[in-house]
């Protein structure tokens, strides 16, 4: 939608990534002086900090898609503002002491939930079928796992991903039995 996004990250991985799909990436000290909206997606908490406020534009606007309410230190901006108001549903604005305006969505909450209709049953069906397909293998597998965290085995995601696709009528391809056996070996190709 022609939108210049700027890509703040912790994680040299996903920070390549961005940067190999075209993305700037950069400390959010630096991304806060220039961005106009700002959204969170960490699942951590305090990402945008008192001192990343402080930086922003005057009415820069500032949302979290990524985990409760706690990934903007809101009680931080709330120590930096001299005052506070809503403006419409869904959106506060905290006036600085310096007299620049953030607005805040949803009150920092998850903005797809606290100010829209959240999420689609078309999205919420595979969510729940992949959660109940990881109890079904927690269970079979009682007294044999290690007491950790286990991501989700790959093939219940894909079980899911081909149930959905079959039940949307999408068909995709399959591997031949020789790029099977391509794929599986180490004898040919670079």
């Amino acid at each position: 939608m022609a939108a210049n996004v700027i890509v703040t990250e912790v994680d040299p991985l996903p920070a390549l990534e961005a940067v190999m799909d075209g993305f700037a990436v950069m400390p959010i000290k630096k991304a806060a002086r220039i961005g106009d909206f700002f959204c969170t997606l960490t699942g951590n908490i305090n990402v945008i900090r008192q001192d990343h406020f402080l930086l922003m534009k005057d009415g820069a606007i500032v949302a979290n898609s990524g985990h409760f309410n706690v990934e903007l230190d809101l009680m931080g901006l709330e120590r930096l503002a001299k005052s506070r108001r809503k403006i419409r549903p869904f959106v506060e604005e905290y006036t600085l002491r310096n007299g620049r305006r953030i607005n805040v969505l949803g009150e920092g909450r998850l903005i797809n939930l606290a100010a829209a209709e959240g999420h689609p049953s078309s999205v919420m069906d595979m969510s729940f079928a992949n959660q109940v397909l990881a109890v079904v293998y927690l269970a079979t597998r009682e007294g044999r796992l290690e007491n950790v965290v286990h991501p989700v085995p790959v093939d219940i995601d894909r079980e899911v991903a081909r149930r959905k696709l079959a039940a949307m009528q999408v068909g995709i391809d399959t591997l031949t039995g020789e790029q099977v056996s391509y794929l599986s070996s180490w004898e040919e190709g670079t």
